[in-house]
């Protein structure tokens, strides 16, 4: 009866998506029905992760991830865990062959931000790595389905890919992330200094990274080219506002992209799509 079991846990897993990220439901929409679970199932896993460092101030969270981290190690190994979030990942890990190295460094990231407040050159790469680069090489295991030959040849695309989210993420939140929880991000920013010049620096960075993103998304299966494109033409919407908002803004508010907007983005990779554009 552990089918019933599993079906629970990966509506926990698509609920806790849904409620927490709009833009990003709407992306695993676009993606073959066959990966919509275990995508739900990977973003379920990050997102309890990482509210768990970022919300639960009245507990005592490093404990609380150090047990969570135990607990999905142990899921992983017995195929099986009651909290069902940690179930239906350990689905997709042992289903997809998604190695331990992605996860612990993920996690190992999310310790990180119990700590470190602030970044220099070494510890934001490693920090990057484990956020965002490892997550988006366990989506890759999905979209790739066990062809371990296309997987070695999207890898560095998939490390870009998540790389550059994960940045568009950092300067979007710059306010919020400094203000609300004492952290600075891009290595040794002076938050206080922050200006049109090392603004640009960071935008210049990320546009870079964005055009080798995009290389590897069109070399995708059809299974998830046209989901992922849509998170990527997403993000690159919020990144061309971010650039023509003045940094002394970008300090005091949080950039969106408004939801009529999104819809005249899902509008344009369908169209695109539709003819072959991607």
């Amino acid at each position: 009866m552990k089918e019933i079991f599993d079906e629970v846990s990966l509506k926990c897993s698509e609920i806790t998506t849904k409620r927490y990220s709009t833009s990003f439901s709407l992306g695993i929409k676009l993606l073959d029905k066959s990966i919509h679970n275990p995508i739900y199932s990977i973003y379920g896993f990050v997102r309890l992760a990482d509210e768990i460092v970022d919300s639960f101030h009245e507990f005592e969270k490093k404990n609380l991830l150090l047990k969570f981290k135990e607990d999905t190690k142990k899921s992983i190994a017995e195929k099986i865990s009651l909290n069902p979030i940690l179930n239906s990942f350990q689905n997709v890990v042992n289903k997809y062959n998604i190695e331990w190295e992605h996860i612990e460094h993920f996690l190992q990231s999310m310790e990180d931000d119990l700590d470190k407040k602030k970044h220099d050159e070494k510890s934001y790469k490693k920090y990057i790595k484990g956020s965002a680069e490892a997550v988006g090489l366990m989506c890759l295991k999905v979209f790739c389905n066990n062809n371990s030959l296309l997987y070695n040849e999207l890898k560095q695309y998939a490390i870009n890919l998540g790389s550059v989210f994960q940045k568009v993420n950092f300067i979007r939140d710059i306010s919020a992330d400094y203000h609300g929880l004492k952290r600075v991000y891009f290595p040794n920013l002076e938050i206080d200094n922050f200006n049109e010049r090392e603004k640009e620096k960071i935008e210049t960075d990320i546009e870079n990274e964005f055009q080798s993103a995009l290389i590897g998304i069109k070399k995708l299966p059809p299974s998830s080219k046209k989901g992922v494109f849509l998170a990527y033409t997403y993000y690159y919407s919020l990144f061309e506002k971010i650039k023509a908002t003045p940094s002394s803004k970008v300090m005091t508010k949080r950039i969106r992209i408004p939801d009529f907007l999104k819809i005249l983005i899902l509008i344009k990779v369908e169209f695109k799509s539709f003819f072959g554009l991607i």
